[in-house]
C-alpha cells in the first residue's frame, strides 16, 4: 500500500505529515530521508509482515509451555513420617527429604496428639528427630505440617506406642573399644533379647558399650549425651528380663551400685528359691532358727499323712509330734522357789494349748518363741513364774514343760 504524505514541519524528533484530506500525522523524523524539509512529499509503503508474526507466536507459545512445566505440573508433596526406633521413654521419628518443587519453604512443624510439639530446625537438612521424656507403654499420635509459598501440606498421622519395661527390643547399641570375644558375646546377648547393634553413633543409639573410654565413636557418644556403659549392663538386662539402671554400669562406677533382683526374672528366681527352702533341714533343737510367727489355729482332726514334699517337713509352723517327743525337756525348777499362782496366768495357760493336742503334750517351739517375745521386756521375771504360766490347766505334776530362756 503506497501512501503520499506532505511534510509540514520537521523537528529534531518528530515530523508533522499532512494527508490529502488535511489530517495531521506525527512521524519520527529519524525515519525520513536526511534532505527532507517542509513542503516535501514522501511516499510511504505499508505491508503486513507474516513471517514476523509467526515468529512472535512461536516464541510466545514456548514461553507459555515453560511456565506451565515449571509452575503448573510439579508441586510440593506432603511429607512422609515413619517410626525408626522406640524405647520405654523415647521415640525416634524420621521422614523422607522434603520436596518443595518450585515453591519456597516457610516452616516444618511436628504435632503430637493434635498439639504443636515444635518446629524442625533446618528442615531441608534434618530428616529425623528424637522425642524423649515420654510415659512408659503409652500411645502417641504424630504428624508433620509443611508450609510453603505454594500452600500447606500435612503428612499422614503416625500412631506410636512406647515399650514396656520388659520389652528389650528397643535397645540399640554402638560398640566401642573392647576385646573381640567380649564383643561377640555382646552381639549374641543382643540377639537373644531382640536388641540391635549398629557400627556408628546415630540419633537412635540408646547406649554406647565399651571397656575403654577413648576413640572417635566414644567422643561422639559423649557429645550426644548417650549413656556409656560396660558390656555387663546388657547381661544384667538379659538376666533380669527388664531395663536395668545404668548407674552401676558406667566405666568408672562402683560395682556395688549394681542392684540386681528387682526384675521379673529375679522375682521368679526368688519364688523358686523360697519353694526350695521350705524343705526342712536336720533339726538341731535350736529355737533361734524356728519361725517367729504365731501358730495358726486349726480344728483337731484325725491325723493324716504328711503332705510336705520331704520327710520331716513342718506344716503350719509346727514340728512333727515325733520330733517334739524326741526332745528331752530340761529339769523343772525347785519346788521351794515356785511363786504363788495368780488367776491371770491360769487364764492365759488355758488358751496356750497346742492345736490338735491335749494338755499332756509338750508345747511347740513356736509357742515358746512367742512367750519369749512377750517376756523379753521384763528381764527381772522369774523363770519359775514363766514355767508355771506355761503349764496347761490340770497338768501340774504330770508333765514338765521346757523352760523359756530370758
Amino acid at each position: 500500500m503506497l501512501v503520499s504524505l506532505t511534510v509540514g514541519k520537521v523537528d529534531a524528533g518528530v515530523a508533522v505529515l499532512l494527508t490529502q484530506d488535511n489530517r495531521l500525522i506525527e512521524f519520527p523524523s529519524v525515519l525520513l530521508p536526511s534532505n527532507i524539509t517542509s513542503g516535501s512529499i514522501v511516499d510511504i509503503t505499508v505491508a503486513r509482515n507474516h513471517g514476523a508474526e509467526a515468529a512472535n507466536i512461536a516464541a510466545f507459545q514456548a514461553l507459555q509451555k515453560r511456565i506451565l512445566n515449571t509452575y503448573g505440573i510439579h508441586t510440593p508433596t506432603p511429607p512422609v513420617l515413619r517410626l525408626r526406633n522406640a524405647t520405654q521413654t523415647s521415640l525416634v521419628l524420621e521422614w523422607d527429604p522434603i520436596n518443595l518443587a518450585t515453591a519456597s519453604l516457610k516452616s516444618l512443624s511436628l504435632y503430637r496428639n493434635g498439639s504443636k510439639a515444635g518446629s524442625i530446625p533446618r528442615p531441608l537438612e534434618m530428616l529425623s528427630t528424637k522425642i524423649s521424656g515420654l510415659a512408659i507403654h503409652t500411645e502417641y499420635t504424630f504428624h508433620l505440617v509443611l508450609r510453603t509459598t505454594a500452600g500447606t501440606f500435612q503428612s499422614e498421622k503416625l500412631v506410636c506406642r512406647t515399650h514396656k519395661m520388659t520389652d528389650l527390643s528397643g535397645i540399640t547399641v554402638t560398640p566401642g573399644i573392647m576385646p573381640p570375644q567380649q564383643k561377640d558375646a555382646l552381639a549374641a546377648a543382643l540377639d537373644r533379647i531382640g536388641g540391635k547393634m549398629i557400627d556408628t553413633v546415630r540419633i537412635d543409639t540408646t547406649h554406647f558399650v565399651c571397656t575403654e573410654g577413648r576413640g572417635p565413636l566414644w567422643e561422639k557418644a559423649v557429645e550426644m549425651n548417650i549413656p556409656v556403659v560396660r558390656p555387663e549392663w546388657v547381661d544384667a538386662c538379659e538376666a533380669e528380663g527388664t531395663i536395668v539402671s545404668v548407674r552401676g554400669y558406667y566405666l568408672n562406677a562402683d560395682p556395688k551400685l549394681r542392684q540386681i533382683g528387682h526384675g521379673p526374672a529375679s522375682q521368679q528366681r526368688q519364688r523358686t528359691s523360697t519353694v526350695s527352702t521350705t524343705a526342712p533341714s536336720t533339726h538341731t533343737g535350736s529355737q533361734t532358727n524356728l519361725p517367729s510367727r504365731a501358730a495358726e489355729p486349726s480344728e483337731p482332726s484325725v491325723p493324716e499323712a504328711p503332705t510336705t514334699p520331704f520327710p520331716g517337713a513342718e506344716t503350719n509352723g509346727h514340728a512333727k509330734e515325733s520330733e517334739s517327743q524326741d526332745e528331752t525337756p530340761p529339769p523343772p525348777p525347785p519346788k521351794d522357789e515356785a511363786p504363788e499362782k495368780t488367776e491371770e496366768p491360769e487364764e492365759e495357760s488355758k488358751g496356750e494349748e497346742p492345736n490338735g493336742t491335749n494338755g499332756t503334750e509338750p508345747a511347740s517351739h513356736d509357742e515358746n518363741e512367742q512367750l519369749e517375745e512377750k517376756e523379753a521386756p521384763t528381764e527381772k521375771a522369774d523363770t519359775s513364774d514363766v514355767s508355771d504360766q506355761k503349764k496347761p490347766k490340770g497338768t501340774e505334776g504330770d508333765e514338765k514343760l521346757d523352760e523359756v530362756p530370758l
